[in-house]
């Protein structure tokens, strides 16, 4: 409820209201930054909102409804989020509106209007109640704009990183800007890094930008259903070690780092490098896995897994048609007689059993496979098959 105003109060109200629109935008203007000349508001587009609000202010106490008044606030603070006014001098532009609001009240009572001192403490009851409605509202209406402001960058920023990751930015003004938007240099130290989402659109590594970000280390993310690929800028080595150090205690999964790279323009290649140096993790461990740490033979595997499995198939194959626990054994026992250079002694201290039992296993295994341990080219397959085995999940 409001004070009841005189008639002739509510029509020198609405008869001054241009006049108090005016007023109240040279305030703002003179007194809160955002809307200083030359900035993004205009004062034609600061009066007609000024405007739209007295009126707004203006109807409620000729009797109109809350509803319809703060129809207003609204539209500011959403026009304002879009414009990218701070929401604090959003706010003193209100109260600076408020308050020319009660001065002009106050100057009807000295001139004579029918307001009494009562009424004028009714009235700045009122009037402070509206400011607090009208400021709740407009903030309301600024913070829905932000929020869908904030999900359009959001998803045209992930357009971007995906079109980086892609290839398809052409043209070195294109990759220019595109760096300009992701906040990332044209030229310096990258890494390109591929993470294995726990589960479908769920993030591999959780708020990662922001925690790189704290280590002076810039990045880009893209969330794609099976992996949270991003691109890593350091200004130096030191740098990226401290960057891939946070990684690696973030890893709730496989994570692969490709080598450093020096374009931006390289990024394309540099993920199918992170790829594969995850590929080369066993399945569902969790851990960081760089490219140039890679052993060559685990990152052909991890390029071709089909091939590995072949591979595997048609060298150690007839060992899995035996029980699982003496294919375990076999294998087990070659793996122990590489690790042991081929000696057969060394290979049974490791195994705690006698060197006559690791050669009689040795030669079980020759026989299965068709493949002797005294040629070079035979040894060679084993050595492959064993090591891609290790790699590729469900090969063992």
């Amino acid at each position: 409820m409001h004070a009841e105003l005189d008639p002739a109060v509510v029509d020198s109200l609405f008869a001054g209201a241009d006049r108090l629109t005016d007023t109240i935008v040279d305030r703002i203007r003179a007194e809160v930054g955002f809307y200083l000349a030359g900035g993004s508001v205009s004062r034609d587009a600061l009066r007609q909102s000024v405007h739209d609000n007295v009126m707004r202010v203006l109807q409620q106490f000729a009797g109109g409804g809350l509803a319809a008044a703060l129809q207003a606030p609204r539209a500011t603070g959403r026009e304002r989020a879009l414009q990218g006014a701070p929401l604090p001098e959003v706010l003193s532009a209100y109260r600076i509106g408020f308050g020319c609001f009660w001065e002009e009240l106050v100057a009807l009572a000295r001139a004579g209007s029918r307001l009494g001192d009562s009424q004028l403490v009714d009235l700045a009851a009122d009037i402070w109640r509206m400011s607090g409605e009208y400021a709740d509202t407009m903030v309301s209406g600024y913070r829905e704009a932000s929020a869908q402001l904030m999900l359009q960058r959001e998803h045209e920023r992930s357009v971007l990183v995906e079109a980086l990751f892609a290839g398809f930015i052409d043209g070195q003004r294109t990759l220019w800007e595109t760096a300009e938007i992701l906040r990332l240099p044209l030229e310096g130290d990258f890494v390109v890094v591929a993470a294995e989402t726990p589960a479908i659109g769920r993030q591999a590594l959780a708020d990662i930008e922001s925690r790189l970000e704290a280590e002076a280390v810039r990045s880009a993310w893209r969330l794609l259903p099976h992996e949270q690929i991003g691109v890593v800028s350091s200004r130096s080595v030191r740098m990226r070690e401290r960057a891939l150090q946070v990684l690696g205690r973030q890893a709730v999964s496989r994570i692969g780092v490709s080598r450093p790279f020096t374009s931006l323009r390289e990024t394309p290649q540099a993920l199918q490098f992170a790829r594969l140096a995850r590929g080369t993790l066993p399945a569902g461990e969790a851990g960081l896995a760089r490219f140039e740490d890679t052993a060559p033979l685990a990152v052909l595997v991890a390029a071709a897994p089909a091939e590995a499995e072949r591979v595997v198939s048609t060298i150690l194959g007839p060992l899995r048609e035996l029980p699982a626990e003496d294919c375990s054994l076999l294998i087990s026992t070659l793996d122990a007689w590489f690790t042991a250079g081929g000696s057969a002694a060394d290979t049974a201290q490791a195994m705690y059993c006698h060197p006559n039992t690791v050669r009689y296993r040795l030669r079980r295994l020759e026989t299965l496979t068709g493949r002797s341990l005294h040629n070079p080219q035979d040894v060679a397959d084993l050595a492959t098959a064993l090591q891609t085995a290790r790699i590729v999940p469900g090969l063992r």
